[in-house]
Order: structure tokens, then sequence, then C-alpha cells
């Protein structure tokens, strides 16, 4: 097979939860397991960090890997979903997987897949395992696809655990409570092994707490230790203090993230280096803060309050549930603009209405959807929204909707596209 006919095949024969929704989830880790012997353990080959959460897993896995690749460490990052090109989601050094290793593998593992028919998650952290392992990394970064106990990353004994936040989001799968929600993601704590909490809560902290004491794990909730002071933009940076609550010492970095909500992951962060550090990585100041500079283009992250175009802003932001979108009204509020235009799409099994309550009235809104099953017609998301007092106009894919907004838009106006990965990841650069 061509890479094309593989990507065709990995996209068409197996099932992928980010299309399809909740029947493409296995609820075990059969199949992830009877991949992995097959291919001889590759996740017990390298050193990992493991990062489940909410909200902001995708940024703190970029930043931490960015760190441990900038401080010298060959380092692997799994993510997912991916926004343009699937191999996004497995990288070693910032570089994605390459073609003719994800085409061999394919064609090796094919018997195997039409004996047990994986869903598209199982197969590509088994894919993503044996490539960090035969290209020797020092470290992976994995995130998990979607909650943490029944993950198929959950097969790795990592360093650290970090778990970020619990908001509400796939409440139809992990469960419709936070504490239900945190016992689903808590499953990453490993025995022995010290999990990293972002973000304590007085509906969560115990659950996590009462896990951790079960398999003997040491606990630490970053917001307890550092809290971010005195932040400000500058030339594009969001420039802040992240401050040691104990003894009051600070350290000031630069984030090439500008988003106001990455003040929470820096604080996760800079916890999670502190643990990395008493496990002996070597992680000099100086080349966290230079790391942290340069996210984007040590990693190649994107679609977090990423600016694609001036005059007028253009601005993409992956955020898509309840606490996202609290956080991206907030990066609005601090933004200036003379009218805001909001192009917007969303999957069927998000709390919809609960979204779309949060987004500011006096916006232009322009309804859309991407080009995959799970996708939330943009007629039935225009209904919604007029009955929340939403005024706008639908679309049939985002590049319509975006052209458009910028017909419409003065220069001094902000064009903002989100509330789906999938409708972010369509937009073509072509326009702007």
């Amino acid at each position: 097979m061509t890479y094309t006919e593989t990507i065709d095949y990995l996209f068409s024969r197996l099932p992928m939860f980010s299309k399809t929704g909740a029947a493409a989830l296995k609820t075990d880790l059969v199949n992830t397991t009877e991949i992995d012997n097959f291919l001889g353990n590759p996740h017990t080959k390298f050193r990992s960090v493991h990062i489940a959460g909410t909200n902001g897993k995708g940024s703190c896995s970029h930043m931490i890997a960015s760190i441990l690749q900038e401080c010298g460490y060959k380092t692997g990052l799994y993510t997912s979903p991916h926004l343009k090109d699937f191999r996004e989601r497995i990288k070693v050094n910032g570089e994605m997987i390459r073609e003719d290793f994800v085409v061999e593998f394919t064609e090796r593992l094919k018997p195997l897949v039409e004996k047990i028919n994986p869903s598209f998650f199982e197969l590509t952290v088994g894919m993503a395992f044996e490539y960090f392992a035969s290209e020797r990394i020092d470290v992976a970064v994995i995130e998990t696809g979607l909650g943490g106990r029944l993950d198929s990353t959950n097969i790795i004994s990592p360093e650290l655990s970090v778990i970020t936040n619990i908001g509400m989001d796939h409440m139809n799968i992990l469960g419709d409570t936070l504490q239900l929600i945190a016992a689903e993601k808590g499953g990453i704590i490993k025995k022995h092994t010290t999990v990293v909490i972002g973000q304590s809560s007085g509906e969560t902290d115990e659950v996590f707490l009462q896990i951790a004491a079960e398999r003997h794990s040491p606990i630490v909730f970053a917001d307890k230790r550092y809290y971010a002071s005195d932040w400000h933009h500058k030339n594009g940076y969001l420039v802040t203090d992240v401050v040691n609550v104990h003894d009051q010492s600070r350290v000031t970095y630069q984030l090439d993230l500008p988003g106001y909500y990455q003040l929470k992951n820096i604080v996760t962060v800079a916890e999670a280096i502190h643990q990395l550090r008493s496990k002996n990585f070597d992680l000099p100041a100086a080349t966290v803060a230079r790391a942290l500079k340069q996210v984007k283009k040590i990693t190649g992250f994107h679609g977090r309050w990423e600016t694609i175009h001036q005059h007028p802003a253009v601005v993409l932001d992956v955020a898509h549930n309840e606490d996202g979108m609290k956080e991206l009204v907030k990066q609005i509020e601090l933004s200036d603009f003379r009218h805001l235009h909001i192009i917007v799409g969303m999957v069927k099994d998000k709390e919809i209405e609960r979204v779309i309550r949060l987004l500011p009235k006096e916006a232009s809104y322009y309804f859309t959807r991407a080009d995959i099953p799970r996708a939330l017609p943009e007629n039935i998301l225009y209904e919604k929204a007029m009955n929340a007092g939403l005024n706008g106009e639908t679309f049939p894919d985002v590049n319509e909707a975006l052209k458009a907004a910028l017909a419409k838009a003065f220069k001094e106006d902000l064009i903002l596209v989100c509330g789906s990965v999938f409708v972010v990841g369509e937009v073509s650069l072509n326009h702007t």
C-alpha cells in the first residue's frame, strides 16, 4: 500500500471515536494488550510521563515535551486527535512519524487487525509505542485519549502521572458527576508513582486522595504549591511569574501559547518539572524557560488561541466543552476588537445548550459543521443558538463560513473559529 492507501485503510477499516463517537470505543484493554504483546511490549522500552484531564492536557503535554527535548532528551510525544495530518499524533523531537513506518507497521499488523478488530485508537497507540521503541527515545510524553482507567495508553508504567483538571465532558462515557469522571481519569495513577493534580477541587480532591492512598502513590496538588502572578501580554507572548507558595520565590516565563487559560497549565507544568527533577531528570531553569518560549516551534503545537491572520485578526481555538468555553470567553473579554465574529461548529455528544449559553450575545455568528459523521448539523446548531439569543447564519463548511466572515469584517474586528477540534482542523489558510 502507499501511504495514502494506508491512511484510508486505517480511517475506513477501524472504528474511530473522533469521527463516530461512543460506538467506536472499546471498554477494556484486551485488544491493546494483545497488540502490545504481538509487538514485543514496546511500552517497556522507554521512560514516560502520562497525562490525563478534561482540559489542558494537550497544552501540558506539549509544554513538557518541549522542555524535555530542549534539555537534551530524545522525546516522544503521543497526542490526539490530530488537526490536519494523522502523523501529528506521533512525534519524536517534534518530527512527525515517518510515512514509511506507518505503511510498514499497518501492513505487518493487518492479519492481527482482521482477527481482533481493534479500534483506530488501540492500533495507533501500538504504532506510537513501537515507533518510540524503534527510535530509541529517552522519554515519551503520553496523552490519554479519553478518560484514563480504560484508555489504551494506560498500559504504561510512567515516571510521573499528571491529571490537569476535571470538568463535565464525555458524561455519556465517563459518568455524569465530577466524582465519577475523576475516578475514571484517576485510573492512570499507578502504584508507588507520584501523581500531580493540576487544579484542586472540593468535589474531586477526595477521589484522587483515596486512589493515591490505595496505590501508595505520592500525590501533589500543583495549585497548592504554585500560582501565576503579574501576568501580561507582550509581543505576542503571555508573560507571567510562577510563584512558589511556600517561600514566595518566583520564576518569570514567556509562553508562546498566549491564551489566558495557559496560566493554569503553566502551574501544572511547573510542578511536573519539579517532580521530574526529583527523578534525576536534568532540567536547567534557563533551558526550561527557553523551551516554554518556543513550544509551537519545538513541538508543532497549534489551535490554542492561535492567530493565523491580522487585520482582521483570525484566531483558532479548539475549546469545545463547558469549562473550555468559559476560559475562552474570559480570553475574549481580555481582547481588543471593534466587533466579534464567531465561527462555531460542534459535535453531537457535547452539552450543546450549556456551551452555547456561555457565548457572547453581541457577536455575529456563522454556524457550521466539520466533515465527520459525529458533527452536529449546522441547522440544528443554528436553532439551538437562536433559542439562546444568538444571531447568525448557517454555512455548509468552515471555509465557507470563514470566507463570509472575512468579507464582512472590518480590519479592527476579531474572527474566532471554535467549538470543535475538527472544525478548527478543517480551516484552510488559503483565505487568510
